[in-house]
């Protein structure tokens, strides 16, 4: 099976997907890929830190925890945290319908820009995924 990763998103090695703001450049928008949401199976939860909180790359800032286990989320930019997907505390389940899209997680203004020179495009993210 071939894992959708829409080309105009960013990736990192550990199966986040980052969308620059096309009106504020310095904003972006995290979730979990096609890929990651499907090795987790049906998700049921999701703790994350309130609005304000600050990110550190590389570090936990959360928990998505679906039937099968509980997983870490890993800040893949530093900045501030300015949005959480509402939506995802009454149906967490929008996380596996739709993970590029309603699923999103959380929303960070960039501490510094240059983070983003590490992640990887949709090609590189390709190469990334097992084959089945």
């Amino acid at each position: 099976m071939a894992y959708e990763a829409p080309d105009h998103l960013l990736y990192t090695n550990d199966h986040e997907w980052l969308k620059r703001d096309d009106d504020s450049p310095d904003e972006v928008t995290i979730g979990i890929t096609e890929f990651a949401q499907e090795q987790l199976g049906d998700v049921v939860y999701l703790e994350l830190p309130p609005e304000g909180t600050a990110l550190t790359v590389g570090e936990p800032f959360g928990e998505i925890e679906s039937a099968k286990t509980v997983a870490e989320l890993f800040a893949p930019v530093g900045g501030e945290l300015i949005g959480v997907n509402a939506e995802l505390e009454e149906r967490p389940e929008l996380v596996n319908e739709s993970p590029y899209d309603e699923g999103w997680i959380v929303r960070v203004r960039l501490a510094d820009a240059s983070d983003l020179d590490q992640l990887l495009d949709a090609d590189a993210y390709q190469a990334l995924i097992p084959e089945e």
